[in-house]
């Protein structure tokens, strides 16, 4: 498994074919390099990042805060290019995809969790959660058993008509996953999911992400700045000078002498 730039195999047919939906890697990032100027200033949070990330693995991504995280998720999630290097995920090398062709992409394969949960405030739950169904060709009953089913499975099957000012912040983040998850997406991708939440609503979004992994198979990539949060994931890496590393590593390296 790939956790240095230097350790990982090239971009090519056989990366192409660990990626696939029957081999080991979901998502394969190699030598990805991200640049954007402020002002003046190029700043450069990710150089030369490699990832792997195999099928139905909870990957946790640590690091202060403009080291790129967010930034690396984005790319993953076709809503942000790289500046240079190759981007697979299921099997699909998305890096020069135009926008079109990676809007359907992400609707039939990636989930993304906001912190800000970022619901439409005119819409109930249910039509939050519909949203995104309305960009499939399903019919208007295929789409009501999908946001049912995704309404149970977040124990919030009773608040369908209620509007996001009527939900508690751990109702409203669980209504987000229940948009995110109701495609049934391969990937589901979390951006600080617990950040604008309390210890307890907080728990319960981790409970709900753990089980989307263990019991449905979702693999799941977030990015925290809390270490309990990361410590339900199954592995954790850091960002690090604009590399990622091993977790440990990193803190070590960042421990004053």
């Amino acid at each position: 498994m790939c956790v240095m730039a230097t350790g990982c195999k090239p971009i090519g047919k056989d990366m192409m074919t660990e990626a696939t939906p029957n081999g080991g890697m979901i998502i394969a990032v190699r030598g990805v390099r991200k640049t954007f100027h402020k002002g003046d200033v190029e700043v450069t949070p990710l150089e030369g990042v490699d990832l792997d990330v195999p099928r139905g693995e909870f990957f946790a991504l640590m690091g202060p805060s403009g080291s790129g995280k967010s930034t690396l998720l984005n790319l993953i999630a076709g809503i942000d290019k790289p500046t240079a290097g190759h981007i697979v995920v299921n099997g699909e090398d998305i890096t020069d995809w135009n926008e079109d062709r990676l809007a359907d992409w992400r609707t039939r394969t990636v989930g993304y969790i906001f912190q800000q949960f970022n619901l439409m405030p005119v819409l109930t739950a249910y039509e939050n959660i519909e949203l995104p169904l309305l960009l499939l060709p399903i019919s208007k009953k295929k789409r009501r058993t999908l946001v049912l089913t995704a309404l149970e499975l977040v124990e919030l099957a009773d608040r369908a008509d209620h509007y996001p000012r009527q939900l508690s912040g751990g109702q409203e983040q669980r209504v987000a996953i229940a948009r995110a998850v109701a495609t049934d997406p391969a990937i589901i991708l979390a951006d600080e999911p617990t950040g604008n939440l309390d210890r307890e609503s907080a728990a319960g979004v981790m409970d709900l992400l753990v089980s989307l992994n263990l019991r449905f198979g979702k693999t799941v990539v977030l990015v925290t700045h809390d270490p309990a949060v990361a410590g339900r994931a199954t592995r954790t890496m850091r960002m690090h000078k604009g590399l990622l590393v091993d977790h440990q590593i990193a803190i070590a390296d960042e421990v004053p002498a």
